[in-house]
């Protein structure tokens, strides 16, 4: 007797779990949204270790007059590159079968999703540490300088209006609907929601809408300004400590390892720790280096002690933080990115899929006791021309 059982249709359970994998990359798509994939073959990944993009330059403005006598001079078009190198990434998860044979969770499922949000936020790192390093900033001081008490220093309707106008006079392409003329929302504005109260609180926005386009808000939320999509998410990138120190400075470090889930901190002092809203944790990010395992805790109580509530799962840390990582209270800077659905190059195998592969379930150990998930992934990104993204920087009254 013929019987279907979970390894005769091991590919029909795994299909069904890998859409679980695409649902959990697809809550982090934060920085994504501003790349254009490029799939490119294996054989070139193979004959090179980088993959140039080239896109043509504009021809000159021709003042000359069509003479009777002679021809005229044509022009060529030049050419330039970005070159991306791609680079691998991959992460698994093992458990034992005796753990998926007693789960009483829907660990099965559970775990692709963990796994591609895993996938996402790793390659999300390498997307918005590229999208936010270009050369155009836009800021009222520079980073370490930002400060939430400041007025000035914070994100208002003012600076859509100057990035908009950057990329509109670069010809920076904006998302085409299907008659190819630009979308209302062309461009894009992605900020965390801490800068995004600065935005709503200013006042303008309200006026804007009272006397002259009342399509920016939908549904009570902010939709549309000067032809930007406002992108609100506390996924967006955050200079965690970057900007101006607090008045009541403190700056220590770990004295002992902090692990994920852990809700005490083992700090220096905290004398001048206030029970308040943040301490940041992690390298302070100064320059185009980022660090994505920074994050950010709220101190209650205790001073060698710090008691926190943060963003793991359980109301612990998210991450682990090795002994002598920095603790500061200084302000944090809220990076905004302006742009176009095609401002940043995004190279991929198209072996390996632009999200990534799933590797698994496979079993293993001398009695196939042991059973591994993972995913891997192979490309990179690059800024196409820098004229196309404007980074703004700012502080946030909530830091104050």
């Amino acid at each position: 007797m013929s019987m279907n059982t979970s390894a005769v249709l091991s590919n029909s359970i795994r299909g069904r779990y890998i859409n679980e994998y695409i649902k959990g990359a697809m809550s982090r798509q934060v920085y994504e949204k501003y790349c254009y994939p490029i799939a490119v073959d294996k054989e070139t990944l193979q004959n090179s270790s980088s993959v140039t993009v080239p896109f043509l330059s504009e021809l000159d403005v021709n003042e000359n007059t069509i003479s009777e006598t002679v021809d005229i001079t044509p022009q060529s078009l030049d050419d330039a590159t970005a070159s991306i190198t791609p680079t691998s990434r991959a992460d698994a998860i093992l458990d034992s079968e005796k753990l998926l044979l007693q789960a009483y969770t829907d660990y099965a499922s559970e775990r692709f999703q963990a796994l591609g949000r895993n996938m996402m936020a790793t390659i999300e790192a390498r997307a918005s540490n590229k999208a936010l390093s270009g050369s155009l900033v836009q800021r009222a001081a520079a980073r370490a300088a930002l400060d939430a008490g400041t007025a000035g220093n914070r994100l208002s309707d003012a600076e859509f209006f100057k990035a908009g106008n950057q990329l509109k006079e670069h010809n920076c392409p904006a998302l085409m609907g299907e008659d190819n003329m630009p979308v209302g929302h062309g461009f894009m504005a992605t900020m965390h929601p801490d800068a995004f109260y600065d935005l709503l609180s200013g006042g303008n926005v309200d006026d804007i809408f009272k006397y002259q386009d009342k399509s920016i808000w939908i549904d009570g939320a902010l939709y549309t300004l000067n032809g930007f999509q406002i992108v609100v998410t506390p996924f967006a990138k955050v200079f965690m400590g970057a900007g101006a120190d607090n008045g009541t400075a403190a700056a220590y470090v770990l004295t002992t390892d902090a692990a994920r889930l852990d809700k005490e901190l083992a700090i220096t002092t905290a004398t001048n720790v206030a029970v308040g809203r943040y301490l940041s944790i992690g390298t302070e990010e100064t320059g185009d280096t980022h660090y994505p395992t920074n994050e950010r805790v709220t101190h209650i109580s205790g001073t060698t002690t710090s008691v926190i509530v943060g963003g793991g799962v359980n109301g612990g840390m998210k991450y682990s933080h090795p002994a002598g990582t920095a603790v500061r209270n200084a302000d944090s800077v809220y990076p905004v990115l302006f742009g176009g659905p095609r401002s940043v190059a995004k190279v991929y195998a198209p072996e390996i899929g632009e999200f990534g592969q799933v590797v698994g379930p496979k079993k293993d150990g001398y009695v196939d006791q042991f059973v591994s998930l993972g995913w891997k992934w192979y490309g990179d990104y690059s800024i196409i021309n820098e004229n196309w993204l404007v980074r703004g920087e700012y502080s946030s009254s909530l830091d104050a």
